[in-house]
Parts: C-alpha cells; structure tokens; sequence
C-alpha cells in the first residue's frame, strides 16, 4: 500500500502537533500517514511542564487572543481525556521583591480567568500571608506578602500524544514510529511525498501524497532544507530543564508557581507528583535538538531558585532522582531573549506546496491541527468533511468520574491477584477506561503462573507493545509509563522480568534486542550525570 497507493496527506513529526493533525485528517475522512523518526513524543511532547496551560504568562506580551485560545483548548483537553487532563490547584506566592504586588496578581489573574473562560467555581482566589502559609507550611514566611490560587491544569504529555495517536489509527490513519523522512518525492516542482528510511529495518519506502504536512517541531528547518524553501522565517531553540527529587525532599501540599530572584521576571514551577516533587524550567537558547544536556549551570540556577522559597527543605545535587530537558522550537524574532518569544504557532506555504506548521505550545495543539488541515484541504483540492475534534474523545475516555472511585472499582476487581491500589490508580491515570483490558490480560498471566509476582506490570507492558507501537525499552520506561523520571529506582528489579517479555513478543532478533536493551541502559546510566 505505500509503495502504490497515494495519501491525501503525509504528515512528517510525531510529537502532539503532527498526531493531532493525523486525527484531525482522519476524522475529516482523509486518507493520512504519519512518520516520525524517532518514538512518538520522543522530542518536545514527552519534555515539557506537564501542564496544559491557559496562559497566564502571556499576559505580559499582552497575547490576548493567545490566552482566549488556550483557556477554551484545555477545557476541550479535558473533556475529550478527563483520565490526563485535569484541573488542579496552582498557588502563585506574592513576595517581597517578586515581579508581581498583590494587587497587580490579582488584576492579572482576574484578566486571565475572564479571557480563558474560567468556570467561576474555579476562579482565582486572593490570600492573605496568614493564609498563604497554611497553605503552604514550606515557604519561607519572612518575605510573604500574600498569594493567588488559581487553576491549571495537568497531563502527562507523552501519554497525550500516544493517545491523540492511537484514536487516529482508529480513524484509519497510518502511523509509523521511527520511519525517518530522507527525500522529497517532486514532480514538475511540486511536493508529493517523501522518500522514508524505516530505522529499525533498515529499508527504505516511498510514500505518496497529495498534501505534506511538515510538523517535525524542532526539526521542521531540516525538512525545509530538504524541500529547498528554507528562507524568511525560522526558528530558535530554547532549552528546558526539569529536575525531580523525592517528596519528602520537598514536600509541597499543591502545585506553585514561584519567582526566580536571581533573574528577574523569570519562574519556575514546583509541582508534586507520584511520589516525587518536580521542578522547572529553564529557558536558555540551544542549538542541538538532538542532545539537550543538563549542565551544573542548569542545575545549580532551578536548586538556588527553589531553596530561595523553601529554606527548611534546602535540595542538594544528589537529592536529585530524575531529570529530562528538552528543546521548545519557536519563531526567531530579532533581538529578543527567548523568554520574551511569542509561543504563537505559524503557518508556511513553500513553492512546492510543502504546509509547514511551526511554533505554538501543548495546550494549543487541537487548533494547530485543524488550521493546518484546513489549509491542506484549501491548497489541495481535498474533499474532507468540517474539524470534529473539539467533540471527538480519546481512546480511554469513556470512564464514568470520579477517577477515584473509577480506580477504586477496577482495584476491587484485582482482589484475587498480586497488586497494590496504587498500582491500579496509576493504571487508571495512564490508561483510562483500557485499564480494564490490561487487568482482564493480568488475570490470564495469573492464571497461567500462580506464582507471578506481578502479573499488572507483565500485563501493562504487553498491552503497550501490542497497541502503542513500544519497539524499544526506552519507549516503555520514559514516554509510556514515566518511569525513568519518576521511577528510576524501580527500574532494575523490574529489567529482567521485562527483557523476558520484551524478547518473546517484539519480534526483533537477539541481537536487536541486545542492542535496544544497551541502548536503553545507557540512557538509564546517563539520566543523572549533569555536563
């Protein structure tokens, strides 16, 4: 079918903004393939905030429309995947020497909520310093002049985009991790499709198209290369760092949103999670979409930040269990630092036809699919129904809420096997309504072996290669599951047992196998050393 039959579009990039894209088209009625070179999510959609932001940020570029667009988006984000999507409290500290007074956060986030449609039971709350450290017992109380409590709202990102990818292929989309885009396909100047390099196989296929999308996110310069329209706009990297530290390391009560004093007008967010406290981000120009390394520098600037706020709870290097840095791609504006980049996405049109999407955040990745096939369906002639996705629920998301007491049930339904509630609440949390499939898988494990000591995990891990595309170990641990972030620890107690399952069901030969496992363990032996 690749080799013959021909796309109505061919989107290249992987992370949220092409698979977005990829459902949008296919729900459209579309003919659409999607490649990515590396793992899906493998570049800025697994490496962010974890945050579906409305945008308060913005308020200081005064990117009106901008926060009015996030703040409707995340509520669709909600709707349509309530199992990653959710709102959560943000306590925003006011401090001595801050960037923000007390009445200039409480305009602001007034704005905000009014201009992202903030349900007013969700609405921001204005603190006294009393209230603010009960609140938050860890702060530091001889500079707190009071506090907001607003909302945001949290995701895994990774997980997202493995979603907004599986509910594409759903809709009849082609999805193909690590199946690199190497060469345009052209006919009398125009684009249509690309030669495609499958890294695993070692082969190569073209793919034909009426359309290329090219959402490759930090790379999509590279495709512009390749399609020989690289001129006029571009974009700069800007590097993120998150660093993690167990709970009791810093155990905040909920989410904060805190000022960086040795930098002015800059913040980091502390945020609590699965037993860990994370923190970031740094916002620094980089150059190599490939290697984002975390160095002393990056380390040392997010510690100082943290410990300025947090004096009882000072965090050294080695209390440090996890760390990812990724790069966000943004459109070059002359002499601005990347701080003041606007996070607004664009859309380019090449001689060629090639539509190149670029810029833009998370949280607006709906609304960058639907402009960019929207100009697909213009440019090329395509027959396609109106967007659906503003209504079109993710695979997991017909679970009745509470997810507690949803998480609560499936737990009862582990009575006769090997688990912790723990262990299924976090099922729930990844997996949604699909957790009950993997508990169904469980059992027959179980069945089969009285003694398996963990037939959730050995299920979980089975579930992920047969329905999102895991090919590598690291595929598992970082961008299904998290757990080389937030787990790191549980890691080698539970290798061996997986590189048992991963040989009997990938398909790959030993040697294969032995080199995606070395692969893996590299990235596990690196994961803490800081250049």
């Amino acid at each position: 079918m690749l080799k013959t039959g021909v796309f109505d579009i061919l989107v290249i990039g992987g992370g949220i903004t092409g698979a977005g894209i990829a459902l949008d088209a296919a729900a459209r009625g579309l003919k659409v393939a999607l490649v990515e070179k590396q793992d899906f999510a493998s570049g800025t959609s697994s490496k962010s905030t974890k945050l579906i932001h409305g945008g308060l940020r913005y308020l200081k570029n005064l990117e009106w429309k901008l926060v009015r667009e996030t703040g409707h988006e995340r509520r669709i984000a909600c709707a349509n995947a309530p199992h990653l999507v959710y709102p959560e409290h943000m306590l925003l500290p006011v401090v001595k020497g801050g960037s923000l007074s007390y009445w200039a956060a409480s305009l602001g986030i007034y704005i905000y909520d009014r201009l992202a449609g903030v349900p007013s039971g969700q609405r921001r709350k204005m603190l006294s310093a009393e209230k603010t450290a009960a609140l938050e017992p860890a702060f530091r109380r001889d500079h707190l002049l009071g506090g907001a409590l607003y909302h945001e709202y949290r995701t895994d990102d990774a997980r997202l985009t493995v979603e907004i990818m599986k509910t594409a292929a759903t809709r009849g989309a082609l999805c193909l991790n690590y199946c690199k885009a190497v060469e345009p396909l052209t006919e009398g100047g125009k684009l249509r499709g690309f030669r495609v390099h499958d890294e695993i196989n070692d082969a190569r296929f073209d793919i034909q198209a009426r359309v290329v999308i090219n959402a490759a996110g930090p790379w999509v310069d590279d495709i512009r290369k390749m399609d020989g329209s690289l001129s006029g706009k571009r974009l700069v990297l800007s590097k993120g760092v998150h660093l993690v530290v167990p709970y009791e390391k810093l155990p905040v009560k909920q989410s904060c949103y805190l000022d960086v004093f040795s930098q002015k007008g800059r913040m980091i967010f502390v945020i609590p999670r699965d037993g860990c406290t994370y923190i970031g981000t740094t916002d620094t120009f980089y150059e190599d979409p490939e290697h984002p390394d975390i160095t002393l520098k990056d380390v040392e600037y997010l510690l100082n930040a943290v410990n300025a706020h947090f004096p009882a709870y000072p965090l050294k290097r080695e209390d440090i269990t996890g760390a990812w840095s990724g790069v966000r791609p943004l459109i070059y504006e002359e002499g601005k630092p990347s701080t003041e980049l606007s996070r607004k996405d664009e859309l380019m049109l090449s001689p060629s036809g090639l539509i190149t999407i670029a810029g833009g955040k998370l949280t607006g990745y709906r609304k960058m699919a639907e402009r960019a096939v929207d100009m697909a369906v213009q440019k090329g002639g395509l027959k396609a129904g109106p967007c659906i996705t503003a209504d079109l629920r993710l695979t997991g998301a017909e679970i009745p809420l509470p997810l507690d007491k949803y998480a609560y049930a499936r737990a009862e339904e582990c009575a006769q096997i090997p688990h912790t509630p723990q262990q299924v609440k976090d099922l729930v949390y990844r997996y949604g309504s699909e957790t009950e499939r993997i508990i169904a898988d469980a059992y027959e494990l179980y069945n089969a072996d009285r003694q398996h000591p963990d037939p959730l995990a050995e299920a979980e891990l089975r579930f992920c290669m047969a329905e999102e595309w895991v090919c590598k170990p690291a595929d598992f641990y970082i961008r299904r599951t998290g757990m080389l972030y937030f787990r790191r620890h549980t890691i080698p107690a539970h290798r061996e047992r997986f590189g048992k399952v991963y040989e009997q069901v990938s398909g790959f030969d030993a040697s294969q196998n032995a080199l995606f496992m070395k692969e893996f363990v590299s990235d596990y032996d690196t994961a803490l050393i800081f250049a």
